[in-house]
C-alpha cells in the first residue's frame, strides 16, 4: 500500500487518537503548533476518504452524524512496506549506511544506546 506523506501524517494521528472522526483529526492538526500550514477540514476529509478506499482505515461507528474511523493497517505493516523503497531511495539499498546515518545524526541517551546494543547482541545470536 502506497501512501502520500499527508496520508501517513493522518495515519499517525489515527494510531494515536483512534477511533475518531475526520473533524477530530482536523482539530488535532489545527492544534499542532509545529505545523506552519493550516489544513482545511475538506482536505482532511478527502484524505480520510482516500485512506478508507485504500483499505488502511474503516468505519466503526457514528458520533451524531459524523462517521468514526479506526485503522486496519498497523504501523509495523506500513513500516515494513515503506522501508525497502526508503532505503533504496536514500541509501542505495545499503542498510549499513542507513543505520550509521541514524546513529550519527540522532541524539541518543544512555537508554537508547543500551537498547541498540541489546538489539545488536540479539541479532548476533540469531
Amino acid at each position: 500500500m502506497k501512501l502520500s506523506d499527508f496520508e501517513m501524517d493522518i495515519m499517525q494521528l489515527l494510531w494515536q487518537e483512534e477511533p475518531c472522526t475526520a473533524s477530530q483529526l482536523h482539530k488535532v492538526l489545527l492544534a499542532d503548533k509545529q505545523k506552519d500550514k493550516k489544513v482545511a477540514y475538506t482536505t482532511v476529509k478527502t484524505i480520510v476518504d482516500r485512506l478508507e478506499h485504500k483499505g488502511a482505515i474503516e468505519r466503526c461507528g457514528h458520533e451524531g452524524r459524523a462517521i468514526v474511523f479506526r485503522t486496519i493497517v498497523t504501523q509495523d505493516t506500513l513500516s515494513e512496506q515503506a522501508m525497502p523503497s526508503f532505503m533504496q531511495r536514500f541509501f542505495k539499498g545499503n542498510s549499513r549506511s542507513l543505520i550509521a546515518h541514524f546513529i550519527k545524526e540522532e541524539k541518543l541517551n544512555d537508554d537508547d544506546i543500551e537498547y541498540l546494543q541489546t538489539l545488536l547482541k540479539n541479532k548476533k545470536l540469531d
